[in-house]
């Protein structure tokens, strides 16, 4: 059986990068990071199994597409207050005007462009 190990982005300034999902995660480096690549990990995770997705950073010189046909959902319980943090970590606000009158989620991108949601945990839906 398969599981997703890690989401990977692509990035052109991997320390900016690392910095950026690092503070934003509270995620760690799994290991020293080379020149174009580096896998964060949640605090604690010592193995394959380990609960917990795990992002990597990737420099392949690709330009950023927009929009992007993957973006990550982060989950927030007060989703104002970290949609704040994340942008004075270095997100930037994402012009879209595709959102739903009940959207209860708020485009972002990183310091690379790569766009994800910040999504606001209300209530768990159930059957």
């Amino acid at each position: 059986m398969l599981s997703i190990g890690s989401t990977v982005l692509t990035v052109e300034d991997i320390e900016r990068a690392g910095a950026f999902w690092r503070a934003a995660l509270g995620y760690v480096n799994r290991s020293e990071p080379s020149e174009d690549w580096v896998i964060l990990d949640p605090p604690g995770k010592t193995g394959w199994a380990d609960p917990g997705a795990s992002i990597a950073l990737s420099v392949t010189g690709y330009p950023q597409h927009h929009p992007p046909r993957l973006h990550l959902d982060l989950y927030a319980e007060d989703q104002t207050a970290e949609i704040q943090r994340l942008l004075a970590l270095g997100a930037r606000e994402v012009d879209w005007h595709g959102y739903p009158d009940d959207a209860d989620w708020i485009v972002l991108e990183d310091t690379e462009g790569n766009r994800f949601c910040v999504v606001d945990t209300g209530p768990f839906p159930t059957g």
